[in-house]
């Protein structure tokens, strides 16, 4: 595969199970295009062009020509400096890795982590907050966010990879849908009816499993594994972590447990004092899902995984 056919699968993937619909993203995409063809001067010279074909701005080619043939990807939760130099080490050895993708995002990708925020508000939505509630919960977190990602290094690990000229790239909410939308679907499916039904759904999931090995497996977070599970919910796509507010308003739209990759303290305690259950999967695996199922359609196509830095690798290809 090209490296732009990686890009266009992740997004197209991304796009097919996205909350908000394809209708909706096509939307934002049009809206980004009136928005480009007003802009003049330094404005325009400065935009990011990927704004007008990807609805994720935090999904981004950091580095590299689209037309690369791609054999071989080093693929990791975190990619820094460091695999830089492994990706680098390992070409030498022969190895062949012509791509490093990092899920979690850099450069471009994390400016623009606070704005992939927002399809947060669709989820609320859907679990049955008002859409003027969500909104207006998501816009004071989105600001926060937004806050607390400016002064960041954002080009340290791209810096490296341009120094070395190794194609790189980041994929986040694309992958985070995938294991949203896998979860949810699995839900639905399943009996639920306690916590601890919903423990064990996770842990025959092999990227659970997995992780379970090394003391990173699903555990309940708030709550109790006897507890009735209620209306169970997932939470692992929009960028991060949202209102620690809608928590109260969840409780109230008849949510009992949720199910999450991690979540702060501040976030535990505004849901343990509305006697919700949550059920932590872990970060790590669930990342891993969603990267394998993109991973899986590569693969098909010929590409050659080779993980690293957290990732757990599972083909679902057979």
């Amino acid at each position: 595969m090209k490296l732009k056919e990686i890009y266009r699968k992740a997004v197209d993937m991304g796009t097919e199970v996205d909350p908000r619909g394809v209708e909706a993203l096509n939307r934002i995409l049009e809206d980004e295009k009136k928005d480009y063809e007003k802009l003049e001067g330094a404005d325009k010279e400065v935009y990011d062009l990927q704004r007008l074909e990807n609805p994720f701005h935090d999904t981004r080619i950091l580095h590299g020509d689209p037309e690369t043939d791609v054999e071989g990807v080093l693929v990791g939760i975190d990619l820094t400096t460091g695999e830089v130099v492994l990706t680098d080490r390992l070409n030498e050895k022969g190895t062949r890795i012509d791509l490093m993708i990092s899920h979690h995002p850099s450069g471009l990708g994390i400016a623009g982590l606070p704005e992939v925020m927002h399809l947060q508000k669709d989820i609320l939505y859907e679990w049955g907050l008002p859409i003027n509630v969500a909104e207006s919960l998501m816009d004071e977190r989105i600001k926060e966010v937004n806050r607390l990602v400016k002064g960041r290094n954002y080009n340290k690990t791209l810096d490296a990879a341009e120094l070395m000229d190794i194609p790189f790239m980041c994929i986040h909410t694309p992958a985070d849908n995938l294991v949203n939308h896998h979860l949810t679907e699995l839900i639905e499916n399943t009996e639920l009816e306690t916590v601890k039904d919903v423990l064990e759904m996770l842990k025959d999931i092999p990227e659970y499993h997995e992780a379970r090995k090394f003391g990173d497996g699903p555990f309940v977070l708030v709550g109790s594994e006897n507890r009735k599970a209620g209306k169970v919910v997932v939470e692992m796509t929009g960028g991060t972590q949202g209102s620690k507010k809608s928590y109260a308003k969840l409780a109230d739209k008849g949510v009992g447990t949720l199910i999450g990759m991690h979540l702060s303290e501040d976030h535990r305690k505004e849901v343990e004092k509305h006697h919700l259950n949550y059920v932590i999967a872990g970060h790590m695996a669930s990342d891993s899902l969603g990267l394998n199922l993109l991973m899986d359609a590569l693969e098909s196509k010929g590409v050659k995984v080779y993980p690293c830095s957290g990732f757990i690798r599972h083909s679902r290809n057979g």
